[in-house]
């Protein structure tokens, strides 16, 4: 693909490097090329006087050699003359008189330089195989050369809102019992911004055969299929049904120890004879903040799974998700839990009047008492308030085996944005 079309893209080969980069020595600065042993002692009142014989010019070889006593004018970026092992730099030089200069200043060898391969070297492997390619790797694929990546093409992903109570955002009334469908909205913006393709289906009925036929309608097209609602336990919940139908294997687990998000069931579908394992399809449960919480702890590591991606384990051993971007914060109230299950709380965050760790510090680890210069306040609602996270800057994690988290503990806070 094009390499302006690349960031945000997953690469599918790895890329080597078939050049050094630099391919040449070169100036950091503007200066004057030396051999450095030619300025040690130099300084204010004692310059080193040498003789300039020569002038690089941008984009060309130096086309002269150095030999001891004897200086080049060169550019930032330029061409380092043979024989030249430093640069002094423009502001440490007086000039006497025609094709002399005095420096003021003494260099150690390589003082501002970039060696040829000092930042590529030709053979090595630049970017692997699964990275997904930020602005700077692009940058790295211009240096090399390479202007058409082998991508990934993006995930499609499915998404089956359900329920008769469900209507499209754009209708005009809503009558007693029914809700705008903010959930497929909502994921869609989420799929798209971390590099799938979302496809949004109608809505459909609270009906076994009409699920069904959804399902089996998209699995051949898509990499992911994300069913909203129907997850529970209910009359008129479906999903786990139709997934086991068009399996197999069909559902892998139904339910998890989680707040907000517990219905969620996910599964396996048109495995037989395919030899790819199958479509992955979630069941998420209706209610916009657990469907969008379970989506940001679960469907975008199988987002990037199915992506190409190489995905680092799902938790280390402090339970920590690499993927996520978090702060440290101090919470402000307690916020209660059961035991046995995850709980996620939705937080705003703002500042503390607590003084900033001294310059070089860093963050500490929760409970370090170190870099928590933020205020974590928790945002409580009900989970079918679509308001709750869009008021929240983040969520905190509640382990398993804590009843809850009192005011003033210092906690990681996952950023949701």
């Amino acid at each position: 693909m094009p390499l302006a079309e690349a960031a945000g893209r997953v690469l599918a080969e790895p890329v080597v490097a078939a050049e050094d980069v630099p391919a040449f020595d070169r100036s950091t600065v503007d200066g004057y090329a030396v051999i450095a042993e030619d300025t040690f002692g130099a300084a204010e009142g004692a310059p080193a006087l040498l003789e300039v014989v020569g002038t690089v010019e941008m984009g060309r070889p130096a086309g002269f050699r150095l030999t001891a006593g004897q200086a080049g004018a060169v550019p930032t970026g330029g061409s380092l003359p043979e024989g030249a092992d430093a640069v002094v730099m423009v502001e440490h030089s007086v000039i006497p008189g025609e094709g002399l200069v005095e420096l003021t200043r003494p260099v150690a060898p390589g003082e501002n330089v970039v060696r040829a391969g000092e930042d590529i070297r030709r053979g090595t492997e630049v970017l692997p195989a699964g990275r997904r390619l930020a602005p700077a790797d692009v940058g790295v694929l211009a240096a090399v050369g390479v202007t058409e990546p082998v991508c990934f093409a993006r995930p499609r992903v499915a998404v089956i809102p359900t329920g008769d109570e469900i209507v499209p955002p754009d209708a005009p009334v809503c009558r007693p019992g029914q809700v705008r469908d903010v959930v497929s909205v909502a994921l869609a913006a989420l799929i798209s911004r971390d590099g799938g393709v979302p496809r949004v289906s109608d809505v459909v009925p609270d009906r076994r055969e009409a699920l069904e036929a959804a399902v089996s309608g998209v699995l051949p097209e898509s990499e992911l299929v994300l069913v909203l609602g129907g997850s529970s336990v209910g009359a008129r919940d479906h999903t786990a049904a139709v997934i086991d139908r068009c399996g197999p294997p069909g559902v892998l687990f139904h339910g998890l120890a989680l707040k907000p998000g517990k219905p969620t069931l996910f599964g396996l579908c048109g495995a037989a004879g395919e030899g790819d394992g199958g479509v992955a399809v979630f069941g998420l449960p209706g209610h916009p903040v657990s469907a969008l919480v379970v989506y940001r702890l679960l469907v975008r590591t199988a987002l990037r799974l199915v992506a190409g991606e190489a995905v680092p384990a799902w938790r280390d051993e402090a339970g920590a998700d690499p993927l996520e971007a978090t702060v440290a914060a101090t919470l402000t109230r307690a916020v209660p839990s059961d035991q046995g299950r995850e709980d996620y709380v939705c937080v705003r965050l703002r500042p503390s009047e607590a003084a900033p760790p001294p310059a070089g510090a860093g963050a500490g680890p929760p409970g370090s008492g170190r870099g928590a210069v933020l205020l974590a306040e928790p945002v409580f609602g009900k989970s079918g308030l679509i308001t709750m996270l869009a008021q929240a800057d983040g969520l905190v994690r509640i382990p398993a085996g804590r009843r809850g988290l009192e005011p003033g503990t210092e906690v990681e806070v996952i950023l949701l944005d």
